[in-house]
C-alpha cells in the first residue's frame, strides 16, 4: 500500500472534528491557516471562533480598523501576521470583489501568503494538487523516508518539497494534505511518538533504524539575546494611567504599552527614580515601587525579555491619562495583558 493511501486511511479514521473541516470557504480556510501558523489547534480554535464571530466575512475584516484586528489577535504573538491578515483582507475585498484567487500562483501574490498557505488554500478549497509542507509534514517525511537533511536548510527545503510532490495523492489532495498534517500533529509527534501502534511503522525507516528521536534534523539555533525591560506604570489619584503606542518596526508595532525604558541589567528602585520623571512627564510627587520581586522572563524566538513593572503613584492628576477600566479596549503585548490581569485584581 502506498504512503499516501496509508495517510488517507488513517485520516478517515482518526481526524479531529475541527470547525473549518466541513467547508471549502477560502476565507475560513485562510483564516484558520494563518492562526494555526502561530499556535496549536487547541489554542487556535477559540481564536478562530472569535474572528468568525467578529468578522463573519472578508468584507467585515477589511472594514475593521487595524487596532481592532490587533486586539483580536492579542496573545498569539508575531503581530506582523495580523497586520498582513488585515492588509490581505482589504486587497481581496477591493481588488477581487471579495472572492479569493483560485490558483496557487495567484494566491502567492497576496501579502503574507507563502508557499505553505497558498498550497493549503489551493488544495483544500480548489482541489489543486499542491503539497503542503509545514513543521508536521517535515517531521513525518524525514522519519518515514529516513532523510537527515536539515529541514531549515536551502537544500533540505528544496528536497522535502520535491519529495512531497512526488508522493502526494493527486486525486484526493484535499483530504491527503489535511491528513498528513493531522498525522504529524497527533500521531508522529515531536517527542515520544507511539511508534509501536503506528500504522506506518512497517515502512518507516526512522523506526526500523531507531532514529526517531534524532529526526528531523535542524541546523543550529540563532543565539538568544537578553534584554532588560522596565515598564513604568503611572497611577493618578483617580485611577488613571498612561499608555503609549509603539511606532517602531518591531514585532509589537502599533500595540500599546506603559512607558518603557531599557537597561543593561536588572536595576534597583533608586536608578528607576532617576529616569522616571524624564520618561513620564507628570506633575506632583512620585512614589516608585517594584511590582514583581524578580524579572518576568518573556521568551521570543531570538530574544528573552527580563521585565520589571514599576508602580508610579502620582500625587496630582495628569491630562492625557487613560482609566484603568478602559485599558482592555487597547491591543497590548501579551506581556502587558498578563500583568494587567493580576495587577487590576490586587490593586483596585
Amino acid at each position: 500500500m502506498s504512503f499516501s493511501r496509508k495517510i488517507l486511511l488513517w485520516y478517515y479514521k482518526y481526524k479531529r472534528d475541527l470547525p473549518w473541516r466541513g467547508t471549502k470557504d477560502a476565507y475560513k480556510i485562510w483564516l484558520s491557516e494563518i492562526i494555526l501558523q502561530q499556535t496549536r489547534v487547541v489554542q487556535g480554535v477559540p481564536y478562530y471562533y472569535r474572528f468568525i464571530e467578529k468578522f463573519p466575512s472578508i468584507f467585515d475584516l477589511a472594514e475593521a480598523s487595524e487596532e481592532e484586528v490587533l486586539k483580536m489577535w492579542q496573545g498569539l504573538g508575531y503581530y506582523s501576521r495580523a497586520r498582513n491578515l488585515h492588509a490581505t483582507a482589504k486587497i481581496i475585498a477591493q481588488d477581487y470583489g471579495g472572492i479569493f484567487p483560485k490558483t496557487y500562483k495567484e494566491l502567492l501574490r497576496l501579502k503574507g501568503v507563502g508557499d505553505y498557505t497558498a498550497s493549503a488554500i489551493a488544495s483544500i478549497c480548489f482541489d489543486e494538487p499542491r503539497p503542503v509542507v509545514d513543521g508536521n509534514v517535515f517531521r513525518v517525511l524525514a522519519r518515514y523516508f529516513g532523510v537527515d537533511l536539515a529541514i531549515n536548510s536551502t537544500e533540505g527545503i528544496k528536497y522535502f518539497k520535491q519529495l512531497a510532490t512526488e508522493i502526494m495523492a493527486v486525486d484526493d489532495i484535499r483530504d491527503y494534505n489535511q491528513g498528513i498534517m493531522e498525522f504529524g500533529a497527533i500521531q508522529c509527534v515531536p517527542k515520544n511518538p507511539d511508534c509501536m501502534h503506528c500504522p506506518l511503522n512497517d515502512g518507516c525507516k526512522a523506526f526500523q533504524e531507531q532514529r526517531v528521536a534524532i529526526l528531523p534534523v535542524k541546523k543550529g539555533k540563532t543565539k538568544v539575546r537578553k534584554r532588560f525591560f522596565n515598564y513604568l506604570v503611572p497611577i493618578s489619584p483617580n485611577g488613571k494611567t498612561i499608555l503609549r503606542q509603539r511606532r517602531d518596526k518591531g514585532i509589537w508595532r502599533h500595540l500599546w504599552e506603559f512607558p518603557l525604558f531599557e537597561s543593561g541589567s536588572v536595576i534597583d528602585t533608586q536608578k528607576v527614580e532617576i529616569h522616571a520623571a524624564d520618561i513620564v512627564s507628570v506633575k506632583g510627587n512620585i512614589n516608585v515601587r517594584k511590582y514583581n520581586d524578580g524579572p518576568i522572563v518573556h521568551k521570543l524566538s531570538h530574544q528573552h525579555l527580563y521585565t520589571t513593572f514599576w508602580i508610579m503613584e502620582i500625587s496630582d492628576e495628569f491630562d492625557d491619562g487613560i482609566d484603568f477600566v478602559e485599558i482592555e479596549k487597547y491591543p497590548v503585548p501579551v506581556l502587558i495583558a498578563d500583568f494587567l490581569n493580576t495587577f487590576k485584581n490586587s490593586y483596585f
